[in-house]
């Protein structure tokens, strides 16, 4: 069983819950050391001073913060004293909402909560209370000394909080997008609309792997004990050609559908 990562409470109202935090996903992706390639040694790194270059105890490094201009405040201890409190254990419910108004963009991480004992029963009348009325609470938190926003909503048998970015943290998205003067016909439409109906079925994200991490996980294994790698094949680049969207839609219409009769036969 994972470890609580914080422990708290929801104010649901006059209603307290007492809960227990935990991380609802784990990061799967191989890590690996910096090492020296010759023998393999650890690759360490010392705290050093641009200025005077000594090496600096972690005792008296401080928080420093750097205008565009050059300019450097040192902050301490005492600077932080009279900002608001971002280290609280009270997770005040703020709103209640239609999870589909909330833009998955805004979306951070994902945490489980876990009634503690004595907050067992107020805990499924949230869970059963926002599943009856289709809601989620938004919130505000304090995790790792910084206060977010996040979304509590009901999963199962469990409320699952998502902490989310605030709104001046999300990316002004204009520069991405194409100009008006590009146009598509209603052809093109049609099959492009024909191919995701080809493609289209229930999310079953167990259907899915990630094959390159496999594959990386094998020249790992092959390396560990010292025989041959596994055999590879090179694939060229793709060139990028201007193309009959609709014959190159048609194409892949008539793709997924093999695909589909092969799946169904199997």
């Amino acid at each position: 069983m994972p470890r609580s990562i914080w422990k708290g409470a929801v104010s649901f109202g006059l209603v307290t819950i007492p809960v227990k935090l935990y991380g609802a996903t784990e990061e799967k992706d191989i890590s690996f050391r910096q090492v020296h390639a010759s023998d393999g040694g650890r690759i360490r790194y010392k705290r050093v001073c641009e200025v005077c270059g000594e090496e600096v105890p972690f005792a008296e490094i401080a928080k420093g913060y750097e205008a565009a201009d050059g300019r450097v405040a040192i902050l301490e201890a005492d600077d932080f004293a009279d900002l608001p409190a971002a280290s609280g254990k009270t997770v005040d419910v703020v709103q209640f909402v239609n999870v589909e108004e909330i833009d998955p963009t805004y979306f951070d991480r994902t945490y489980f909560l876990e009634a503690e004992k004595t907050g067992a029963k107020p805990y499924i009348l949230l869970r059963q209370a926002l599943a009856e009325t289709g809601k989620a609470a938004v919130v505000k938190v304090a995790l790792r000394s910084r206060e977010t926003l996040a979304l509590i909503r009901p999963v199962g048998d469990v409320l699952r909080m998502h902490t989310m970015i605030w709104p001046d943290e999300l990316r002004d998205s204009d520069f991405a997008a194409p100009t008006d003067e590009v146009k598509v016909n209603d052809a093109e439409l049609g099959m492009a609309r024909m191919f995701i109906e080809q493609l289209t079925g229930e999310f079953d994200p167990t259907q899915f792997t990630d094959t390159y991490r496999e594959a990386l996980e094998q020249v790992i294994s092959a390396k560990l004990d010292g025989v041959e790698l596994p055999a590879t094949t090179d694939e060229a680049p793709r060139e990028a050609q201007v193309v009959d969207l609709v014959a190159a839609l048609r194409a892949s219409v008539d793709a997924a559908k093999a695909r589909r009769k092969e799946a169904a036969a199997s």
